[in-house]
């Protein structure tokens, strides 16, 4: 049975939404009748179609902003679209993310720069230029994807878990700050989801160590997840949505974890 979180005219900007959990949670909020601005990079025509493709299934309307997550004036100008668009803005998911993977002592400088940018500072910026809208409004949800790898660390990932833990941290001193405004923020924290980037990184495994694919997934991609099962977008999707709606308006600076048992070892 489908419920309804009452969130049908509301304007939501998900960042780093035009593939994987982003386009997935974007298309969970326009089905309940959020109007939805994506962001992100890729094909032009593959963004476009999928666009329409999200709009004609939803009856949402949908809109599309380029920012360049490492640029704050774009960040700024994506939020000002919504606002320019749609008359408001109710829900924010900080979302963007790149991932390089590499020991510490060879971790080249511009990866490690851009990555901070991407998934920590964009945070920050597109919450700044949020906050004085939602404050006026009296009312916000923000919700920060962060990860397990938020919560606890993996070798040859120590910027993206240190950038992680960063949104985590942020989330919690925002929480804090914003407690009495009518604007709550959280963190999504999701183990492994099997995305176009992690399918490819199975194949490409499999390949190089001589393994099938399942074994792969088991004994590679999700050794550290008890239930040796895939995250999937509709589980993030139900999380998003009570924090979003008005029954999650009590949980602010939580880290709401989805990943299969990996941090509770």
């Amino acid at each position: 049975m489908a419920v309804d979180y009452h969130l049908e005219g509301q304007v939501a900007v998900i960042t780093g939404s035009t593939s994987g959990i982003g386009q997935a949670l974007a298309t969970a909020l326009a089905e309940q009748g959020v109007n939805v601005v994506l962001n992100g990079f890729g094909d032009p025509a593959k963004i476009e179609a999928d666009r329409m493709a999200i709009q004609k299934k939803t009856n949402a309307a949908v809109r599309y902003h380029g920012a360049d997550m490492t640029k704050p004036k774009e960040i700024a100008d994506l939020i000002g679209y919504a606002v320019k668009e749609f008359g408001r803005l109710d829900i924010l998911v900080n979302n963007a993310g790149i991932q390089h993977v590499e020991a510490v002592e060879t971790y080249p400088e511009e990866k490690w720069d851009a990555l901070l940018a991407v998934i920590l500072s964009s945070t920050f910026h597109a919450t700044k230029a949020a906050i004085p809208i939602m404050k006026g409004q009296g009312r916000g949800r923000i919700v920060n994807i962060a990860s397990a790898h938020g919560l606890v660390a993996s070798a040859f990932k120590a910027p993206y878990v240190a950038a992680k833990f960063g949104v985590v941290g942020f989330t919690k001193a925002c929480a804090v700050e914003l407690a009495r405004t009518g604007i709550t923020v959280n963190c999504i924290c999701p183990g492994y989801v099997k995305t176009p980037l992690i399918e490819a990184q199975v194949v490409d495994q499999a390949k190089t160590r001589g393994i099938p694919e399942d074994r792969v997934i088991e004994d590679v991609i999700l050794a550290a997840q008890p239930n040796k099962t895939f995250v999937q977008y509709g589980h993030l999707a139900g999380q998003l949505l009570y924090l979003v709606s008005d029954v999650g308006a009590s949980a602010t600076g939580g880290s709401f974890v989805i990943d299969g048992g990996w941090t509770a070892q």
